[in-house]
């Protein structure tokens, strides 16, 4: 039902989500867990930020030509909002009410510099034009040197003084033609928050214990691919993530139908089903922040994602957050094991289980790897090892009644490890950036062990604002700032602590 094409891949914020997320209400439902989401039901909602976007009553008009929004033209995100009428001409780019300012020979001129950052030096002609009594900047490059400029709604910098638009390679080879022309420019700039709800789905199993077990799985998967998270090159296309992580909340719900029926009684149990995990765990994020249980009384987190590949031939499967508990090494392994355990000792990691970690919880990560089909529309059903999934079932059902003869688990830290899967740079600082964050600049969740920004002296919740000459101003530019950096460079790293700016020395 999950990998199903109608509900469309489990976008977050979707009709899928919410089909989704209904047919799990009604497993623990039926499986007769009590609710424990918000107002007495199963669903937590939790909106998502994602920055801003373009209202349609944005426009640009040149010479009497209606330009679309993307396709011919757009405003940067930290444009100010802003209408006018104007007569202008790249030749006369500094007179008039609009600056038409073509960015071909300042790209030119600083092909080879590695220090050249194109957005200020955009932000400091947007100032100067501001200054010289400009209406609004708009830019174009009409030469052949790619500026990879793009509309990026997550950029939190400051508001600009006025409109600054950006026009595409089409209108830009129009422009350059005749220069000297005097053209007629009529636009409005419009931009708005844009938001999404996403849901998780919490039940709960009282047994009147003292100690509760929580046991987690995202359910959201990527639609048709629309947050540029898939792996494919055809999109659009639905992505069913039947083992990404449809495998997952199957096995959130038999678990949920097994302790139920004849789990231990040693426990309560808290089963959530988590949504945005896609786009940065928000989900799990959220619920860490505002639990419906105490977390004084919970012994540890199980995480499930990606469970549903088991390789009957090397008949192994990875266990994560080895490390977040001194009794793992005790509790992990059988006299007759079902398969071979790889452990990995991190509590962090690219899902629901890092935001647990964060609350000083012990964890586990259950996982059976890596594949061709992951993040692609080919993750389908028909490819889940039914039978080896079940194994792992049964395998954490054993595991919860050996710790339930064991005290309330040791938490202990561990190394951090990346939450992204994306890395185009050879640098890096040691820091978690916070996806939830929507403010300007990347906010510290943690801090990686004797990593260059532990040692440097930034702490979890500082404001990461500026790498070098590079302004940081989302999760985006901060890796496009690293990109800059390689093995032995040292720079500067400036912070927000509070009220308190700091820089801070950092060597990579």
């Amino acid at each position: 039902f999950l990998a199903d094409d109608k509900l469309e891949g489990r976008r977050t914020g979707t009709k899928g989500e919410q089909l989704a997320s209904q047919y799990i209400v009604q497993q623990f439902e039926k499986n007769g867990l009590t609710p424990k989401g918000d107002n007495g039901g199963y669903l937590q909602p939790f909106e998502i930020n994602e920055g801003k976007e373009i209202l349609s009553s944005s426009f640009l008009i040149i010479d009497g030509e209606h330009l679309k929004v993307d396709k011919d033209f757009f405003p940067f995100s930290w444009s100010v909002d802003g209408k006018g009428e104007a007569v202008a001409s790249p030749s006369l780019h500094e007179s008039g009410g609009a600056w038409l300012w073509d960015i071909k020979e300042m790209l030119t001129e600083n092909e080879k510099s590695p220090h050249f950052d194109l957005m200020a030096a955009i932000r400091s002609k947007e100032k100067d034009a501001a200054k010289k009594g400009a209406t609004a900047l708009i830019i174009f490059n009409s030469g052949n040197k790619d500026a990879a400029v793009k509309y990026d709604g997550k950029d939190r910098s400051a508001a600009s003084a006025i409109p600054v638009i950006w026009l595409q390679k089409r209108m830009a080879g129009k422009i350059a033609k005749d220069p000297s022309h005097m053209m007629d420019i009529n636009f409005k700039v419009e931009q708005g928050e844009k938001t999404r709800k996403g849901y998780n789905v919490v039940g709960y199993i009282s047994n009147n214990a003292a100690s509760t077990i929580i046991i987690g799985a995202h359910f959201d998967h990527l639609g048709y691919g629309e947050d540029h998270n898939s792996r494919s090159t055809e999109l659009p296309a639905i992505h069913n993530g039947a083992d990404d992580n449809a495998s997952g909340t199957a096995a959130l719900l038999e678990l949920s139908r097994i302790l139920k029926k004849e789990g231990n009684r040693h426990n309560n149990y808290l089963f959530v089903a988590f949504s945005g995990e896609e786009l940065g765990l928000f989900g799990s994020k959220y619920y860490t922040e505002h639990p419906t249980i105490s977390f004084t009384d919970v012994n540890y987190m199980i995480n499930m994602d990606m469970v549903g590949r088991y390789n009957d031939s090397s008949k192994a499967i990875t266990i994560g957050g080895f490390g977040t508990s001194p009794s793992w090494s005790t509790l992990l392994y059988e006299k007759k094991p079902a398969f071979t355990i790889k452990v990995d000792s991190s509590g962090t990691g690219p899902s629901d289980h890092t935001s647990f970690y964060r609350k000083d919880i012990p964890v586990l990560f259950f996982f059976t790897g890596l594949h061709n089909d992951y993040h692609k529309p080919s993750d389908d059903f028909e490819k889940i090892n039914y039978e080896g999934e079940l194994m792992i079932v049964k395998y954490i059902t054993r595991l919860i009644d050996r710790s339930s003869k064991s005290p309330k688990l040791a938490f202990t830290k561990t190394r951090e490890q990346q939450t992204t899967t994306s890395a185009r740079f050879t640098v890096s600082m040691g820091i978690m950036p916070d996806y939830t964050f929507s403010g300007g600049g990347v906010k510290v969740d943690g801090v990686s062990e004797g990593k260059a920004a532990q040692k440097a002296g930034l702490k979890a919740g500082d404001i990461v604002v500026k790498l070098g000459d590079f302004n940081v101003s989302s999760v985006e530019s901060y890796m496009q700032a690293l990109s800059k950096f390689k093995k032995g460079d040292a720079t500067k790293v400036k912070v927000k602590r509070g009220a308190e700016e700091l820089v801070f020395d950092i060597n990579f």
